[in-house]
């Protein structure tokens, strides 16, 4: 599935590569993490060529 960039990187920086891959494209289980969510509800009015840096979690 096609992703903007900074979506991409987002849930790279949210999530570890084991988890992505056993969550697959479940986009209910991605969208039930608090952080993503929020990510979600912010990044959606923006423009399609909306870019901003991405904040790395802290592991």
């Amino acid at each position: 599935m096609p992703l903007h960039p900074i979506c991409h990187r987002t849930l790279h920086a949210t999530f570890p590569n084991a988890d992505l891959a056993r969550m697959g494209d479940n986009l209910a289980l991605l969208r039930a993490n608090p952080d993503l969510a929020r990510f979600l509800l912010w990044i959606a009015d923006k423009h399609p060529d909306f870019h901003a840096p991405t904040a790395r979690k802290k592991r």
